[in-house]
């Protein structure tokens, strides 16, 4: 009985903490000024075909309906918990372009967020993170920036891995604050 008691108290901490650290995320992203990464949304397979072309979202990995759906749930987390947010940048790949049609409507895309994971475009992974700095040091506002990119990308500047759909909160130095996963 004591064992009972004493994993039901585990789990009820466990939860209180993990409760109390998303009022904590949520607070601090109402306070703006927060870089917010989301690697896109699901979308089957690894890497682009052989065919892939920017240009033609047929040639692409895109999201299934798993990936929509988490896109609106992305969505639905900034609109109910009432984030505000300066502008939303997307990647110019198809599956992030959606990923940020669905959870939030409108995007500008910005070739900084592109993938560098494919041996034809690795020659770019410097120039683009170098840009994607830039771009974060000159950026001043009191509500949250959306960066809508790949893997490769999010592991570059912030030195982590990410799954699908997986939100990661940082300032503008690059500090992870917090890490959301929306499966």
């Amino acid at each position: 009985m004591k064992r009972l008691i004493s994993v039901f108290t585990l789990i009820f901490f466990l939860f209180l903490n993990s409760a109390n650290s998303n009022e904590k995320l949520i607070n601090s992203l109402k306070e703006g000024g927060k870089l917010i990464f989301i690697r896109h949304a699901h979308a089957p397979g690894n890497g682009d075909p052989e065919n892939f072309s920017l240009g033609d979202c047929t040639s692409q990995r895109n999201l299934n309906q798993e990936g929509i759906n988490q896109s609106k749930k992305i969505g639905l987390f900034f609109t109910k918990n009432k984030i505000k947010i300066d502008k939303v940048l997307s990647s110019e790949w198809c599956r992030c372009k959606e990923t940020a049609k669905y959870a939030f409507n409108s995007f500008e895309t910005f070739d900084a967020l592109n993938s560098f994971y494919d041996i034809k475009f690795a020659k770019n992974k410097t120039k683009q993170i170098n840009d994607l700095k830039k771009y974060i040091l000159s950026w001043n506002s009191k509500k949250n920036l959306i960066l809508v990119t790949h893997f490769v990308v999010i592991s570059e500047a912030l030195s982590v891995g990410s799954t699908s759909g997986e939100i990661i909160v940082s300032d503008k130095n690059f500090n992870i604050i917090n890490r959301i996963e929306t499966n």
